[in-house]
């Protein structure tokens, strides 16, 4: 794992808190250099054991460049709550952030597919079971890369607490207002029939419901 030394007590050295933070987050930013200039694009992902599965447009120059082993970078960052301290020097964020460094695959056609399938898997629980297989045009249309997890290649950073004590007597108000993303109701697409049932995986989605 690369040293943190900006707050190095917020660092998280167990590859467990890394999981938990890749499977707490959806999307992360991939970065890496093409053409001598920085590159950068939010994606969605998903953790597949030890590898970060994440796809594109086969179009896509700057995916393809990292696709054949140019060095790159996936960040994400989930903010759980605002710390309003008593000054604003002191006031902060309680985060939960982590970065994988390293070189990314592409996967074959017959890979992409099981790997896409565990993409959507870890957005919505058990889609792929409820529709169609993917045809050979979309996957040749996809293109379906792996960032490994590798010892050494990853830092993760926590801060969970509230506000610093008062230098002084303030008398102002000071703790953590929690922030959360909640899911709302599903909203049906404007050609599906109002009488066609919600799947079970939006249920779960949505509610949590069986």
């Amino acid at each position: 794992m690369d040293k943190i030394t900006r707050h190095p007590e917020r660092s998280m050295l167990d590859r467990t808190k890394l999981d938990a933070v890749l499977d707490a987050a959806a999307v992360g930013t991939l970065a890496t250099v093409v053409d001598g200039m920085p590159w950068a694009v939010p994606m969605l992902y998903a953790r597949d054991g030890d590898r970060i599965i994440l796809h594109g447009s086969t179009g896509a120059g700057a995916l393809r460049q990292v696709a054949s082993g140019a060095p790159a970078a996936l960040c994400v960052a989930l903010l759980d709550g605002i710390v309003v301290a008593d000054n604003l020097f002191n006031s902060s964020a309680n985060y939960r952030s982590a970065v994988v460094r390293g070189h990314l695959t592409a996967l074959t056609r017959e890979e992409s597919a099981d790997a896409l399938n565990a993409l959507s898997d870890a957005l919505i629980p058990g889609r792929s079971a409820e529709v169609r297989c993917h045809t050979k045009k979309e996957l040749a249309a996809t293109l379906t890369i792996a960032l490994p997890i590798s010892a050494g290649g990853w830092t993760v950073k926590v801060r969970d607490a509230p506000p610093s004590e008062p230098d002084g007597d303030g008398g102002a108000w000071a703790g953590v207002v929690p922030l959360r993303t909640v899911p709302g109701e599903p909203i049906p697409a404007p050609w599906v029939d109002q009488h066609t049932t919600v799947p079970a995986s939006v249920r779960r989605l949505a509610h949590g419901a069986p």
